[in-house]
């Protein structure tokens, strides 16, 4: 059963973190890696589904990079606060120069005593401190005001990224698990067509069955060894999956301490589910946050065409050495008023503009996606449950069919064809049961992931819990 789960990117009206993505199985998405913990033990590690849920909130790739670009948000948030925030410098200063006075022009012969060529050397001492504030720029202010906003987005994605790192080891867990599950049932049927091949043999042996017979069970013997040698290869593959997901050490070993649960899940009503997902999804959250950061970027570029007021002062000693100096202070304030930027106004109200346009648009296809995953998850967990039960029930019919037709074959009043078609049965009845009971589970996390309660909420789920 292939399952591919895709969360488009964040709404990114200038530079903040983006939403992540993540494809499943067999992507390069930085969900499906991790940063390796510590070194590789030579114990087997016994790893419960909640083990390894939180070794994957600590070590996913996809959560990391998550982290980091809530810190360049934070950054560019600071960087826009401090066109806001006072500018003091110190500086310290010792001049020595000399000075050609024949370069600035003067010539011995206008004066009636001679020049010198060449002025100094001499020297000054300035120790001063300078204070630059800003006392009104409407477009700054906005423009801290839209980093504050990016920076929510991002703050809210990093939320949703620990969502998305419980769906992805939620996903290769259970399937894991339910590769174990097949692992036993192949053994099962192996153990069965060897049964059946030793009874066709000995009974050929006693002349009581043609050769036919021992054929088609060693044919069917055979079969279900190559699907036991191929459910142990993709369960040691699904096993590294997981192993790099959580970020295990290579090498590590370790074993699966839980079994494939079934715990039936009474839904709520779907507004319900709808109403939790808007108020709790990070996602959600995060492009209504880019919404507001466009807005005040829009407003901030139009400020663009708005005086701005000002002042610089600075205060220190001046002279020829600190022993002889003296103080000295200026203040300077003004207004300055934009009269023709050549455009930049104008093209920063169009950018701004688009980039609002676009986070309002992403806002509502998001609404509705929402509701689709809702909707779609809801309906995945009652056909799973539903399969759940029918599966379960083929189980047994097929089960019970194969005991008659071992009795009807050890009586002859049968050949082994009818044996050989129940064993096939039989496996297909289980492995539909696998697949449904992956299907159920799987589909209770992507509900909790869909309202927003995945971190929280997917143990209760499979639980059965609300």
């Amino acid at each position: 059963m292939l399952v591919s789960l895709v969360f488009a990117p964040g709404l990114m009206a200038q530079t903040t973190a983006p939403s992540p993505s993540i494809s499943l199985p067999g992507s390069q998405s930085p969900f499906t890696g991790s940063e390796p913990e510590a070194t590789a033990t030579p114990e087997v590690l016994q790893l419960t589904f909640q083990d390894a849920i939180d070794r994957g909130l600590r070590n996913n790739l996809g959560l990391l990079l998550s982290g980091d670009q809530t810190i360049m948000a934070r950054g560019e948030r600071w960087k826009e606060l401090s066109n806001l925030l006072p500018d003091l410098q110190a500086r310290l200063q010792e001049d020595v120069q000399t000075q050609s006075l024949t370069a600035l022009g003067f010539k011995g012969n206008l004066f009636p005593f001679p020049l010198p060529r060449i002025l100094g050397p001499f020297n000054y001492f300035d120790a001063r401190a300078s204070l630059s504030q800003s006392l009104f720029n409407f477009k700054d202010l906005e423009q801290e005001r839209a980093a504050s906003e990016r920076l929510k987005s991002a703050q809210y994605s990093y939320k949703d990224a620990r969502e998305l790192v419980v769906l992805a080891v939620g996903n290769a867990y259970l399937l894991a698990i339910s590769t174990a599950a097949r692992i036993e049932t192949a053994d099962a049927q192996v153990t069965n067509a060897q049964a059946l091949y030793k009874k066709a043999a000995d009974q050929q042996k006693a002349g009581l069955s043609p050769a036919i017979d021992t054929l088609r069970s060693q044919v069917e013997l055979q079969t279900r060894q190559q699907q036991l040698i191929a459910a142990r290869n993709d369960f040691a593959k699904q096993k590294l999956s997981l192993a790099r997901i959580i970020g295990l050490p290579p090498g590590q070993e370790f074993a699966l301490t839980e079994k494939a649960p079934y715990q039936a899940l009474t839904p709520l009503p779907v507004e319900v589910y709808l109403q939790r997902a808007y108020t709790s999804r990070s996602d959600y959250q995060a492009a209504q946050a880019q919404v507001r950061a466009a807005e005040l970027a829009h407003r901030g570029a139009a400020a663009g065409r708005y005086p701005t007021l000002g002042v610089d002062a600075n205060y220190g000693d001046i002279g020829v050495n600190p022993a002889h100096s003296n103080g000295t202070w200026q203040v300077d304030g003004g207004i300055n008023i934009p009269i023709f930027a050549g455009g930049k106004v104008h093209s920063d109200i169009l950018e701004a503009d688009s980039q609002l346009k676009q986070a309002r648009s992403q806002l509502g296809d998001l609404r509705g996606r929402i509701d689709y995953e809702v909707r779609s998850a809801l309906l995945d967990l009652n056909s799973a449950a539903d399969q759940v039960e029918v599966a379960r029930s083929s189980v047994e019919l097929a089960e019970e069919a194969l005991t008659q037709s071992r009795d009807r074959f050890t009586a002859g009043v049968t050949d082994n064809l009818e044996v050989v078609q129940a064993q096939e049965a039989v496996a297909g009845a289980h492995e539909s049961y696998i697949e449904s009971l992956y299907a159920h589970n799987l589909a209770k996390v992507e509900l909790a992931r869909a309202i927003g309660d995945a971190e929280q909420g997917v143990k209760r789920y499979l639980k059965g819990e609300h």
